[in-house]
């Protein structure tokens, strides 16, 4: 770590309440108890391990002779820290993951329709389409909203008589996710998975994440939107089978098993391929490819 170099410890993006970015070289990034540590110079006499706070800064950039292991890579992604390989002094920036396809057909046709109101709404309803069975009449975003947030919670309730779980009602508590009863911590882990899911591919047609057309401040907000469109067909069938397995009494933590049934439907239902169609079928990707053949003509 080199203190000061390139104005490092100055720059605060993109988290407001992190320091800046640190610099690492010639050396490991891993994991070690389960904390981020960066082992330099292991090959020579005087060997060091240095913890590093990747919660608390924005971007580390890894410098030449280095190497990061997939641990790291999921702590940081884990805690949004995000990582660039670099060359010397930072006159080359080799990558920064994500990594993207070479093409922006996708993200050119998404910013024209995220750009324009008229479009922007009629996405949405689209979207609410898709997940609802019906087009609604309705244009306006919060009142799609309030009649989606009405058709989940019976959506809940008649999922859990599917597969005979006790329910009480959706309770999530950001500060203390592990107080909620085992349906709810299983429809996090869920929810968490199948968003995974969105990300690949989101991440795989190089569509922009932070332009959302339901979800708005994430940084995520398009992603959040492809997977809530699996909702109903995946991301509660999910929680509510591993629910079970854990009130029959399977050992696995409920994490585990919503991991591994999570694991199991994404495979046999090929739902990163689906969700790829789904991100071309909300944006009206057959238009956008019909209009370019028009052109070329």
């Amino acid at each position: 770590m080199l203190k000061g170099r390139l104005g490092l410890e100055s720059a605060r993006i993109p988290h407001a309440d992190r320091h800046g970015l640190l610099w690492l070289e010639r050396g490991e990034l891993c994991v070690i108890d389960g904390c981020l540590h960066f082992l330099a110079g292991k090959d020579s006499l005087t060997p060091h391990v240095d913890q590093i706070p990747h919660q608390a800064v924005s971007m580390i950039l890894l410098g030449p002779g280095s190497s990061v292991t997939h641990d790291a890579l999921r702590q940081l992604a884990r805690h949004g820290t995000l990582l660039a390989a670099v060359g010397v002094d930072g006159v080359r920036s080799y990558t920064a993951p994500p990594l993207l396809p070479d093409r922006s057909d996708i993200a050119r046709r998404q910013a024209e329709m995220w750009g324009n109101p008229r479009r922007r709404i009629a996405v949405a309803r689209r979207m609410y389409a898709l997940r609802l069975g019906e087009v609604l009449p309705h244009r306006d975003l919060d009142t799609l909203r309030g009649i989606e947030g009405s058709r989940v919670k019976t959506l809940y309730r008649l999922t859990a008589e599917r597969y005979r779980i006790p329910w009480n009602g959706r309770h999530y508590d950001r500060a203390d996710p592990e107080a909620a009863d085992a349906p709810n911590q299983a429809i996090n882990h869920a929810a968490t998975a199948v968003q995974a899911a969105a990300a690949i591919a989101v991440q795989s047609v190089a569509a922009i994440p932070q332009l959302g057309f339901i979800h708005e401040d994430s940084g995520q907000s398009f992603v959040l939107d492809i997977a809530d469109l699996y909702r109903d067909a995946i991301t509660l069938p999910i929680a509510f089978a591993a629910a079970r397995r854990a009130l029959d009494g399977a050992p696995d933590s409920i994490d585990r098993l919503v991991r591994r049934e999570a694991a199991t439907v994404f495979r046999r239902q090929t739902v990163i391929p689906s969700m790829i169609d789904s991100i071309k079928t909300v944006l009206r990707m057959e238009e956008s490819d019909a209009a370019g053949r028009r052109g070329d003509e």
